[in-house]
């Protein structure tokens, strides 16, 4: 456990020397960043740790936590579906996109499957409007112009890859 914190507290070191000396809770994101790699999710003693070492307060973490749709708060799957439900997408069948994957995955928004594959998520402005409706998986691939069809192949391959 020494060794994971030692290499954790060097990996906020680095990111903090990014910054002036004076402004180094400007790696708060960053921190947020490794410990979600880590663990895959923020949890109260990350957020105190992160807290400390930036001399900032647990609130000031905090509140970057919840604010970004990136930080997970608690446990997710191997692939966490966000939605976009903005009203762009929501004018072109977001929350139907969205209503469709609870049923195809059996869950509901903020819930993971049963199995650990899948976490579904609701969220705000992806940034690709014109493209919606939209998803973004596990915080990195953009899928766009999701129909029934295309959801049911992502989900499939999703499945068939098993998180590899």
């Amino acid at each position: 456990m020494a060794n994971n914190l030692d290499s954790r507290i060097a990996r906020f070191a680095r990111e903090v020397a990014k910054y002036p000396a004076e402004r180094k809770q400007s790696a708060v994101m960053a921190c947020l960043a490794i410990v979600q790699q880590e663990q895959g999710y923020i949890d109260d003693a990350a957020t105190r740790q992160i807290a400390d070492y930036l001399a900032i307060s647990v609130m000031a973490v905090h509140e970057v936590t919840t604010f970004y749709n990136m930080y997970n708060q608690s446990p997710v799957g191997k692939f966490k579906l966000n939605v976009c439900t903005n009203l762009p997408c929501q004018l072109r069948e977001g929350v139907d996109t969205l209503k469709y994957l609870e049923k195809v995955l059996g869950v509901s928004v903020g819930e993971t499957t049963k199995d650990g594959m899948f976490t579904l998520q609701q969220s705000e402005c992806l940034g690709a409007c014109a493209d919606s409706p939209v998803m973004l998986v596990n915080d990195r691939s953009m899928c766009s112009f999701m129909t029934k069809d295309r959801i049911d192949s992502l989900i499939a391959g999703l499945r068939e890859t098993g998180g590899k």
